[in-house]
């Protein structure tokens, strides 16, 4: 597959277990993630969260572009997004499932183009194909000077 783009998010840890994440683009706010109790104390979304975050507003915003191109009605979808959580062998939690709701308004659901875009938006949605396809992640740790102390696959 060939390399489309780029960009790249920075995470600044401020303390227990809470994380503030910048973003590439000079105008987007900032997040807070933060970890539930008792690790954390939920002041912000933690991974899991976001990783479902994610994939609704992407599959949202896939649907939108492909009926409404760029004339989007206001209210146009209400999208409701359920993670579960399960256990591996190893005892380990894990996503094992995303249910992904999208309530379309009843203006979009009567478009000219909703029937051809309800069979096509899902292979448009970049974060959703990629986590059906499986994302292979590399992950280094390093030092302050950057020296490699570890690499995971």
């Amino acid at each position: 597959m060939s390399e489309e783009g780029r960009f790249t998010i920075e995470l600044q840890h401020i303390e227990a277990y809470e994380f503030r994440v910048r973003f590439d683009w000079e105008d987007a706010a900032g997040v807070l993630m933060d970890e539930p109790p008792p690790l954390g104390g939920k002041q912000g979304p933690n991974a899991s969260r976001m990783l479902a975050a994610a994939a609704a507003n992407c599959l949202s915003a896939s649907l939108l572009y492909c009926v409404s191109k760029h004339e989007v009605p206001p209210g146009a979808v209400q999208t409701i997004a359920t993670c579960r959580l399960v256990r591996d062998e190893r005892k380990r939690l894990r996503i094992g499932g995303l249910d992904v709701q999208i309530r379309v308004s009843d203006e979009m659901a009567q478009a000219a183009r909703f029937a051809r875009c309800a069979e096509l938006f899902e292979d448009f949605c970049v974060v959703t194909a990629s986590l059906r396809e499986g994302i292979p992640v590399a992950v280094e740790v390093v030092d302050g000077a950057g020296q490699l102390l570890h690499r995971g696959e």
